[in-house]
């Protein structure tokens, strides 16, 4: 009998095809609307495998109620929305998609810190509206990057990939990070210093770091008020690091000079959210991923993951310690 699979977002045709080989497929046949929590609760029951999104909740009464569940497949680098000590308590492999985003998640936070900083959608809407009528001397004006100082928290694949962008721009670097990275320093050509100096010293400051019970709120009001009057706050990591409420403050009480943020604490975000109401505050709904070519990969690699598991063999990408038979 072949091993049954749930996925819960519709994928490309070509690599379900590649789990219909050897597995029985079924699929939330909705690609831009979340499964409802009642009907996985349903389909998890029956399952040996599931590939699912960050956009799912996999706690403990769902994993509860999986009899036969062997792999929980997550198509993400982060995997806060996985409850990984149920699943590991009840044998259950869980996996994500690392590495394969790091060049385009660095193009996407380096963009959205240009567009932040010469206000790029503001002038866009500006123009669009009818607004642009004359040319002034400080009309739209904006921060310069070139030879900026560019604050990194958290030097992780994507924050050096960062670095490497910003050498383009001749920025001065600084990184934070649990543990010092001398080989980086060297390579890269960056400084090492405290999360208290780089707040202090950096024009733009972009938050790299993981989600975890460490890193909750872990920019709120105390180290927004580090920050320049002329800093830029970016956040491309995961919603929760930054305190939303603390950054619309600063923000709107000129403490900071503005934002740009990919991740909230909430997915997908509320029209009445504070920062949405900012005029120098870009906001993307969580597209650091969003290429064509990465998010095939990703899909591509969480399959492998999944059909590794089935097999009995370990995954390459085992984020939690389950012992498997080869």
């Amino acid at each position: 009998m072949k091993p049954k699979v749930y996925i819960t977002r519709r994928i490309p045709e070509h690599i379900v095809k590649r789990i219909n080989k050897t597995c029985e497929v079924r699929m939330w046949d909705h690609e831009d609307i979340p499964i409802p929590y009642e009907i996985l609760e349903k389909e998890i029951g029956e399952i040996d495998g599931l590939l699912c999104l960050l956009t799912e909740t996999i706690d403990d009464a769902l994993i509860r109620k999986a009899k036969n569940l062997k792999i929980i497949a997550n198509m993400a680098v982060g995997y806060n929305n996985i409850d990984i000590n149920s699943a590991t308590t009840h044998g259950i492999m869980v996996t994500n998609t690392p590495d394969v985003l790091t060049e385009t998640t660095a193009d996407l936070t380096f963009g959205l810190l240009m567009a932040t900083a010469r206000r790029l959608i503001e002038a866009s809407d500006y123009l669009k509206s009818g607004e642009w009528k004359t040319w002034s001397p400080m009309q739209l004006t904006g921060l310069d990057i070139h030879g900026a100082t560019l604050g990194i928290i958290g030097l992780g694949r994507i924050g050096e990939a960062l670095v490497r962008r910003a050498k383009g721009f001749d920025m001065k670097v600084l990184y934070s990070s649990r543990s010092r990275k001398y080989e980086q320093e060297y390579e890269l050509g960056i400084n090492y210093t405290s999360l208290e100096n780089l707040l202090l010293e950096s024009d733009f400051v972009c938050v790299m770091v993981p989600y975890t019970t460490e890193t909750k709120n872990l920019i709120g009001s105390e180290q927004l008020s580090l920050m320049k009057e002329n800093a830029v706050l970016i956040n491309t990591a995961r919603g929760g690091i930054v305190n939303e409420i603390a950054l619309y403050k600063a923000i709107k009480n000129r403490e900071i000079w503005g934002a740009g943020i990919d991740v909230f604490e909430n997915e997908p975000v509320s029209l009445d959210h504070p920062l949405l109401t900012l005029p120098n505050v870009v906001t993307l709904p969580h597209i650091g991923s969003a290429s064509i070519a990465t998010r095939t990969k990703m899909a591509n690699l969480a399959v492998t993951n999944l059909m590794t598991a089935l097999q009995n063999e370990k995954p390459q990408n085992l984020l939690n310690d389950i012992c498997f038979n080869n």
